[in-house]
Order: C-alpha cells, then structure tokens, then sequence
C-alpha cells in the first residue's frame, strides 16, 4: 500500500500545534448566539464520552471539561489527527444571567447550553401612573398672586 506524504503539510501541522501552544481551544470550537430572552452556546464535542462532560459555573466562570480517549488497537497508525485527553474551556458570563437555571444537553456530538436572562435584566414597561386631580384656584388667592406679581415688577 503507498502512503503519500506532503511535507509542508506536516511543517503547517506542527507549526499551527506549536504556534497555538493551548490546544482546548481548537478541540472545543463553539458558538454563541441570543434567541429572544437566552443565549445558546453550542461546543462541538464529536467522539466525547457524554459521561465525561463536565459544566460548572462558579463566580461568573463557566467551565467545560470533557474527555475523548485514545482508540485502542493492534493497527498501525498512518495518520493521527484527532486528539485526545482532557479538554477544557472557560468563558467569563456577564452581569444580567440567571447562572442558576442554565441548562444543558448533548446530542450528535455538540453539547448545547441554555443560558437565560436573569428577570431583573430583561427589560420591561413601567406603567406611569397618573392622576385627574383638579386644582382650583380661590378668588383671594389670584388676587393676592396678581398683588405680588405688580408689586415684584
């Protein structure tokens, strides 16, 4: 069987490993979007024991941590991209979040999480109350205003 091999792929493979130097970032790519009253983070996770995943939040720091394990076999390896170990990846959540009612979920190898907007930060209507109070004004009282007016003048 011949192997082909491309050296200056194999250069720009072990550049981008040692230019990058933290590797949980490229392994757990992600995305972050609002739908109406919550965000939605989806983190790519594929061939991940969902027994491994690992979401935490303390003190506004979101945690993830997952472990894809190494496939065992009498093969020799030709080519061997996919990595494996412990992976993790912190985000910092802003001021606003109801922390305690994310929720989470794994399907097809990407782990969803629902993060809503806490009550207090969403926005709302505040109604102006108002009142059809009358004022009169008493015939002594427009006179004497009238005085002062003149006499101020």
């Amino acid at each position: 069987m011949a192997t082909y091999w491309d050296p200056f792929a194999e250069m720009d493979r072990l550049f981008s490993q040692v230019a990058m130097g933290n590797r949980s970032a490229p392994a757990m790519p992600m995305d972050l979007f609002r739908e109406g009253d919550h965000f939605v983070l989806a983190v790519d996770l594929p061939g991940v024991d969902p027994g491994t995943i690992d979401v935490s939040c303390e003190d506004r720091t979101l945690t993830i941590r997952a472990e894809r394990t190494a496939r065992s076999g009498e093969g020799q390896w030709l080519v061997r991209e996919r990595p494996t170990g412990t992976f993790a990846r912190q985000l910092t959540l802003g001021r606003g979040l109801a922390l305690d009612r994310i929720e989470a979920a794994y399907a097809d190898g990407v782990l969803s999480l629902t993060i809503p907007v806490a009550d207090e930060a969403k926005p709302r209507r505040i109604e102006v109350a108002h009142t059809s109070r009358q004022s009169s004004i008493e015939a002594g009282e427009a006179s004497g205003q009238q005085d002062r007016q003149v006499t101020a003048g």
